[in-house]
């Protein structure tokens, strides 16, 4: 399920901005960005943050699941859940990447 690339399309298209300015402000391909927009398992807690800015929202507007009522009492509905689990798993990715350069560094710099 692609929640927070639904809503960061619907957002981006409410305030006028094209796919392509939004590639330009992350630094990103057009193709790169729309790819965004449909698989939001792409997405890291970097690039969300940058998206927020750009469209003047939270994130946790991003997260908020009140246009379809699903949240309830302020619990995480399903969505919300499902992308929490990705940008988790996005930032262990992130984490085990940083770990390999720095054993790469610790190597090169022993040698």
């Amino acid at each position: 399920m692609n929640v927070i690339g639904q809503k960061i399309k619907k957002l981006r298209e409410e305030k006028g901005i094209t796919q392509e300015a939004m590639a330009v402000q992350l630094d990103v391909t057009q193709s790169n960005y729309g790819r965004l927009e449909k698989d939001d398992r792409r997405l890291n807690v970097v690039k969300l943050l940058k998206i927020a800015r750009i469209l003047d929202t939270s994130i946790s507007a991003l997260f908020n699941e009140t246009d379809s009522g699903n949240s309830e009492n302020g619990s995480m509905g399903q969505g919300n859940k499902e992308v929490y689990d990705i940008l988790v798993e996005s930032l262990r990715a992130e984490i085990q990447h940083l770990k390999e350069e720095i054993n790469f560094l610790r190597v090169i710099v022993k040698s």
